[in-house]
Parts: C-alpha cells; sequence; structure tokens
C-alpha cells in the first residue's frame, strides 16, 4: 500500500483547506484510516480516524469542531477537511493506513500545512 498526500500549504488564521490521501496499491487490505500530525519539537499525535467503511469517526479534542474527516472507497481517497484553522495547528500532517490482512502500518510522507497569525 502506498500513501501520497496532497493539499498543504500557508494559510491565514481563520482559514481552511482540505488535505487529500490518495492509496494505491493493495487498497483491498485498507482497514481504518487516519490522519497524524506532527510539529517542530512535537510528539506525533493523532488527529482523526476513521473506520473501513466510514461509519464511525474520531477526533482530538483540539480538533473537534473544526476538522472533518471523510474517505471515498470507490476512489480510495481519504480526506480533511480543516476550517477555522489556527496556528497551533500548524505541523506536517501524515496519512496513515492499517493493513487488515497484515496487520501492518502504512504511512505517507506527509504534507506541510503553515497557520500564520
Amino acid at each position: 500500500v502506498q500513501l501520497v498526500e496532497s493539499g498543504g500549504g500557508l494559510v491565514q488564521a481563520g482559514g481552511s483547506l482540505r488535505l487529500s490521501c490518495a492509496a494505491s496499491g493493495s487498497t483491498f487490505s485498507i482497514n481504518g484510516m487516519g490522519w497524524y500530525r506532527q510539529a517542530p519539537g512535537k510528539q506525533r499525535e493523532l488527529v482523526a480516524a476513521i473506520t473501513s467503511g466510514g461509519g464511525s469517526t474520531n477526533y482530538a479534542d483540539s480538533v473537534k469542531g473544526r476538522f472533518t474527516i471523510s474517505r471515498d472507497n470507490a476512489k480510495n481517497t481519504m480526506y480533511l477537511q480543516m476550517n477555522s484553522l489556527k496556528p497551533e495547528d500548524t505541523a506536517v500532517y501524515l496519512c496513515h493506513a492499517a493493513g487488515l490482512l497484515d496487520g501492518m502500518d502504512y504511512w505517507g510522507k506527509g504534507t506541510l500545512v503553515t497557520v500564520s497569525s
């Protein structure tokens, strides 16, 4: 499974961005997916996660009400709609997928989101 993120960039506080994560390869073997972020000098943290069918989601408290995770399995793509962005949302955002059959963790290389004040 290969994961490629896109959609990052520079945005002012209060603005919006939509991140995408395109999966390729053995996509039939993907189970749950999620978005993580890592800011300079900080640990990687889970931002949002979604089950294989998209029926259940969960969010970090810091992004609840502002971010929305979704996935389109027909397009093998996961999204993160980010609204009301804050400077503290600045980080590299990484796409994660859990392997259903092999139990492996798959990661993208990340996309940088920078929120200016």
